[in-house]
């Protein structure tokens, strides 16, 4: 392994969450240990052209230089910038992808990292675009005897009717775009025409929507990475003032949740919720890094909510601040990030795709 590693971190996109995605970036940036990396940023701007940015001001809001990214599959270091005066190369031993929601997440940017023939952190694309799909990854959830909510998916054009859904998944329930992130599109349902708004709301962001069941209890999150078994991070809690962890509550209103770390848990639950962690990124064939997403009613009941393949990294942020209070700290949570993206890397290198 080289003594310095070149570190394209690679950040924005098409996507709800283009503004989350840039915050997230300038923390894993101030949290990269410069001794040891060397950061390239590149952004990917909310029209989908990529983007070399000269200086890490861009990440605080400003102005700055940059060139056009053109992608090489499996040809020489695979990233180039476009000037002028010609191509140029830019070697990059591996990608830290800080993209949030559709096509960060979903296995897009992952196969193409993929045909480019680069290291990347996080999962792969089958992981990636089975966990973005919240209803692909409740069925795999449930195929694996781990404990999922009652659910139902709606296709555009083959809506079931109200009392016909609520006989099956009960009244209250949620709306969501199958697949998104950041509590984009959804609805808590609890009048038809709350459904038929809920479903006007969610069909904007997917062509699939899901109804779930309405579980009334806490929302406890672990963080998970990469170990033998997966290794886990202490439960945390969420407790928010709207009606329930909406994108607002999220980012936008700083009085909108209280993050309360370590969960106050009875002890056997709190190993019960890492246990259930753990044995959803496996199911899941999650690599890298994962949130896990739980609710936990008053008799100690556990459901598997969803999880998220590259959670968020801002200061508000569950990941890492569950990372922080297990005792690794944002800096050492990148490094452990980075080398073992490189160490997945090389170990798929070894595979024959030939005979």
């Amino acid at each position: 392994m080289p003594d310095r590693i070149r570190l394209g971190l690679l950040y924005g996109g098409q996507s709800a969450e283009h503004d989350v995605s840039v915050v997230s970036a300038a923390n894993v940036y101030a949290a990269t240990d410069q001794e040891h990396f060397d950061v390239v940023l590149l952004w990917i701007d909310e029209e989908g052209a990529w983007h070399h940015m000269e200086s890490p001001r861009h990440l605080e809001g400003e102005t700055v230089a940059k060139s056009p990214v053109v992608l090489a599959p499996r040809r020489g270091p695979g990233f180039y910038t476009q000037s002028l005066t010609g191509m140029r190369a830019l070697p990059l031993d591996v990608v830290f992808p800080v993209l949030h929601g559709t096509n960060g997440e979903d296995g897009t940017i992952q196969g193409l990292l993929e045909a480019v023939g680069i290291a990347y952190v996080g999962a792969g694309v089958l992981s990636s675009a089975a966990c973005m799909d919240k209803e692909v990854a409740k069925r795999l959830l449930r195929e694996a005897g781990l404990p999922v909510g009652a659910f139902k998916t709606i296709r555009r054009g083959g809506s079931p009717c109200y009392d016909a859904l609520t006989g099956h998944i009960g009244t209250p329930f949620f709306l969501k775009p199958a697949n998104a992130g950041s509590s984009v599109g959804i609805s808590k349902v609890r009048t038809p025409e709350g459904y038929r708004r809920g479903l006007e709301s969610a069909f904007r962001y997917d062509n699939k929507v899901l109804a779930e069941q309405y579980l009334p209890g806490r929302e406890i999150e672990c963080s998970v990475m990469d170990g033998s078994p997966p290794i886990v991070s202490i439960p945390g809690e969420i407790v928010t003032t709207h009606d329930f962890y909406t994108y607002e509550a999220k980012y936008e209103d700083e009085t909108g949740a209280t993050l309360i770390i370590p969960a106050s848990l009875p002890q056997d639950v709190a190993a019960q919720v890492r246990h259930l962690a753990s044995e959803a990124y496996t199911a899941l064939e999650c690599e890298g890094m994962a949130r896990v997403d739980f609710f936990v009613d008053d008799d100690g009941g556990i459901f598997i909510s969803e999880l998220n393949t590259i959670p968020g990294f801002t200061s508000r942020s569950m990941f890492p601040l569950l990372w922080q209070s297990t005792g690794v700290s944002s800096s050492e949570l990148v490094t452990k990030l980075v080398y073992a993206a490189l160490a997945r890397h090389n170990e798929r290198q070894r595979l024959r795709y030939a005979r």
